[in-house]
């Protein structure tokens, strides 16, 4: 009996070490990132990126709308979304208050933040719209996070999922192994990342390509 749950603890042990060590290097990466860069002129370059981001998804998100954006980042849609009831959610946001300048809750008095994984955040409500930019393949268990996302999601709502995908299945394999790109504990295609979503529950409605890249493609997934 022992012997048939090692693996599955070592498996355990090593997603636990590569998302400690993805967390570690995501706060190294934006303070090298923002370090020479102005706080307003930053935030006036990002919110601009957010704007053109929804429209290039042809998105509108009525005022009012609850909102989550998970794995938020110091600067994540939040910053544009200021008619909504939003819900930030970033395992890292206490740090980033103290280690990032360009990062102040105070500046959006609609937000409320929360410090949390994706897979532990827990609400009683569920909400319109979830937003998950740039941030399901940084966390620890991935099906964990998906599953709860769906959770959190009203029926009829929206999940808006972005995501870099791999073009090619055996450079795919070489990041795994090295790893290649540390700062990403998981390394998927894009019908990896929709079979995903569809084994946790949601329904995809829309594959965006925003950038098909060489190595990456950057895809949207809306689903419900």
């Amino acid at each position: 009996m022992a012997n048939s749950q090692q693996p599955t603890a070592n498996s355990h042990l090593m997603s636990s070490i590569k998302w400690k060590l993805a967390q570690y290097l995501e706060i190294r990466w934006w303070q090298r990132y923002l370090r020479n860069k102005p706080v307003e002129e930053y935030l006036t370059w990002k919110r601009n990126y957010w704007h053109g981001f929804l429209e290039k998804i042809k998105l509108e998100v009525p005022e009012n709308a609850t909102v989550i954006d998970a794995g938020c980042g110091p600067a994540g849609i939040f910053t544009i979304l200021e008619e909504q009831q939003v819900t930030a959610i970033d395992p890292l946001l206490d740090r980033y208050a103290v280690e990032i300048p360009h990062f102040d809750k105070n500046l959006y008095p609609n937000v409320q933040f929360h410090t949390a994984g994706l897979e532990d955040w827990t609400s009683k409500e569920q909400f319109d719209y979830i937003f998950c930019i740039n941030a399901i393949n940084h966390v620890n268990d991935i099906k964990a996070a998906a599953k709860n996302l769906k959770q959190l999601l009203k029926p009829g709502g929206n999940l808006i999922l972005s995501i870099d995908t791999h073009n090619y299945s055996f450079l795919k394999w070489i990041f795994k192994l090295i790893p290649g790109d540390a700062l990403h504990p998981h390394q998927m295609d894009l019908e990896e990342y929709v079979s995903l979503l569809n084994e946790v529950g949601f329904k995809v409605n829309e594959r965006i390509c925003l950038d098909k890249g060489v190595v990456f493609g950057y895809w949207v997934v809306v689903g419900g």
